[in-house]
């Protein structure tokens, strides 16, 4: 996180955010769920439009999250301070065993928690098993020392100060609705065990079986096949067709491993002995770490009980990467950089910029665009055309207003191909999946992403603004060694 908090398992107290004068509360998925639903929920739009204000000009005192309440002092342009508290409703035992019945059912979402990521499409699935994560229309609850009987200046500000926080850490989402994240995680971990337990009493029975002298498959109830067997490639296939000779021998034969805190680290090929002629040791060790970080992924994914159904690596959270997804030479160079573990060997960085034909520089904008949108955040860096229908919804959307609020709309000029200027050095772009990124460029530099996509214009320059306010997009972006401090051209936004 960029700003400071102080924690235990049931209470995150965060220190005053800077103001965001002229900026949107929220840049991430969660922070913009939480806004519309505050927005959504709210019956007096008047109350929230003032505390919008108050919260951009930096009100909001310390944050206190905390099962069921937000705590905050807020103070007015005079300087009184008032402490305001917001309640929403801890979700019941049951509620919450629905939750992580449903986490644990599904191989993305509990891969996801387990490396504390909260993918957005948990709240829609949360709500299909009955549980409501965000909250609606009634569900916030205000308390505030100026006596209003309602939403006031004062609690709708603390809920904007909200939005900013669950872009750093949407955990806290969790924790309001009554489970800190350690022990979330750990109820994940001892549900996703107990779930297992009995497919791995199967494979101890099959060994018990075999050291007895009785074929594995007789103990675990698989009818008897012919001396001659079943090809590996055949019983381990992605969808095996199960006929007499398959029905569960995939199953019986081995438990799956448990699930390593981190990938492995492949041994160092740095030896005495001189690689053979061809070989670069440096890109054979690359290689095996970026098999080992999609390994481990795929073996979280597998570990679910949703995906008893796939064979590892071919589940339905899990899709393949690289060449055996259609990626190009040049996607895949870039898709190997932008996921390596550390910064990249420079013969190693020198051979994929090499590959692709982008030039050092070029190739740090590309491995930058990748981290934030895959093979699509490319594709709009690049320039690829934009459809038809995807340009015109585009430039309708600009026209409304319904995204923008009235102090925010920017004058945004047309510049071809699903590209909008929006300021010096500034440019709205929008992707073929409809998807809105901005781009910075400073004098002389290329165009380069400034950060994930947003789902419509307003909440992209939001985001990208917030950012540069709070300082959050400096640092080292394109893991390629040596080289600035952030690709060129992204004006360090």
């Amino acid at each position: 996180m960029t700003h400071e908090a102080y924690e235990d398992e049931e209470e995150r107290t965060f220190v005053a955010l800077p103001p965001a004068r002229g900026r949107g509360f929220a840049g991430t998925w969660w922070g913009l769920a939480w806004v519309k639903a505050v927005e959504d929920s709210a019956l007096d739009t008047e109350q929230l439009k003032k505390g919008r204000k108050q919260a951009r000009d930096g009100a909001v005192g310390a944050v206190s999250i905390r099962p069921g309440r937000i705590t905050a002092v807020v103070r007015d342009h005079d300087g009184t301070g008032h402490r305001s508290d917001v309640l929403l409703q801890e979700l019941s035992e049951d509620a919450w065993d629905r939750f992580l019945d449903m986490a644990v059912d599904r191989a993305g979402h509990i891969a996801a928690l387990l490396d504390r990521d909260m993918p957005p499409h948990l709240v829609e699935d949360a709500a299909e098993a009955g549980v409501e994560l965000l909250p609606g229309i009634g569900d916030l609850e205000p308390e505030c020392t100026c006596d209003a009987w309602d939403l006031c200046p004062h609690t709708a500000a603390l809920c904007y100060q909200v939005a900013r926080l669950l872009d750093q850490d949407p955990f806290m989402l969790l924790l309001l609705r009554g489970r800190g994240e350690r022990r979330l995680l750990e109820a994940l971990q001892v549900r996703s065990a107990a779930r297992a337990e009995p497919a791995g009493r199967e494979s101890e029975l099959a060994v018990d079986a075999g050291a007895a002298g009785v074929p594995a498959v007789e103990a675990a109830g698989v009818p008897a096949v012919e001396a001659a067997g079943v090809p590996a490639v055949e019983a381990f296939a992605a969808e095996p067709a199960k006929t007499a000779a398959t029905e569960g021998i995939a199953s019986s034969l081995l438990a799956a491993p448990p699930l390593p805190e981190e990938p492995g680290r492949p041994p160092s090929l740095e030896t005495e002995t001189e690689a053979p002629e061809g070989i670069d040791p440096g890109a054979l060790e690359f290689l095996a770490a970026d098999a080992a970080v999609r390994a481990r992924r795929m073996l979280a994914e597998v570990l679910s009980p949703g995906c008893t159904e796939h064979a590892f690596g071919q589940s339905a959270a899990g899709p393949p990467e690289g060449l055996a997804a259609g990626l190009t030479v040049d996607q895949d160079a870039v898709r190997l950089a932008a996921t390596a573990r550390g910064a990249l060997p420079p013969a190693v960085a020198d051979r994929l910029a090499a590959s692709c034909g982008r030039g050092r520089p070029g190739f740090r904008l590309a491995v930058r665009a990748w981290r934030f949108g895959g093979a699509a955040g490319l594709a709009v860096l690049d320039g690829e055309p934009v459809p038809d229908d995807v340009r015109a919804r585009a430039a309708s959307r600009l026209q409304s207003a319904a995204d923008w609020y009235e102090e925010e709309r920017p004058s945004l000029r047309a510049a071809g191909n699903g590209r909008w200027t929006a300021g010096p050095g500034t440019q709205l772009r929008v992707g073929a999946d409809g998807r809105w990124w901005v781009f910075t460029r400073t004098a002389g530099a290329p165009w380069s992403p400034a950060g994930p996509p947003a789902p419509d214009p307003a909440s992209a320059l939001a985001a990208f603004r917030t950012a540069d306010v709070q300082g959050l997009s400096g640092g080292s972006v394109d893991g390629l060694g040596s080289g600035p401090s952030h690709p060129p051209g992204d004006g360090g936004a």
